[in-house]
């Protein structure tokens, strides 16, 4: 079993920043794909950035220019640096662990709420 701790989250005024952190029990997530999505009422979940095991990265548009991910292997965890945060990125965050088809672990999910 896979444990997946999330943590950083909170509530920040537009214009500030927070730093997301998850990690994940167990061993061999450098070959994993980490992820983070997020959640806002009455929506579906989307993909916010991901970057694979060769440390290539990927962002979705609100995301680009504000957010940055990054890992550190030899501590099973990955981070979304979010700055000049925005009402709009008012959601619940997940990470996501992910290696082929076979496996995937997700977060618990934690509130970020951005006031105006």
């Amino acid at each position: 079993q896979v444990d997946i701790v999330e943590s950083g989250g909170g509530l920040v005024q537009a214009g500030g920043s927070l730093r997301l952190s998850c990690t994940a029990s167990g061993n061999g997530f450098s070959l994993y794909t980490l992820a983070w999505y997020r959640q806002a009422p009455g929506e579906q979940r989307q993909l916010v950035a991901d970057m694979r095991m060769d440390y290539n990265t990927r962002y979705t548009d609100p995301a680009k220019g504000r957010f940055t991910i990054s890992r550190d292997n030899a501590k099973n965890t990955v981070f979304l640096q979010m700055n000049n945060l925005k009402p709009e990125d008012t959601a619940v965050y997940y990470c996501n662990f992910r290696h082929g088809s076979l496996f995937e672990y997700w977060g618990q999910g934690i509130q970020v709420t951005v006031s105006s």
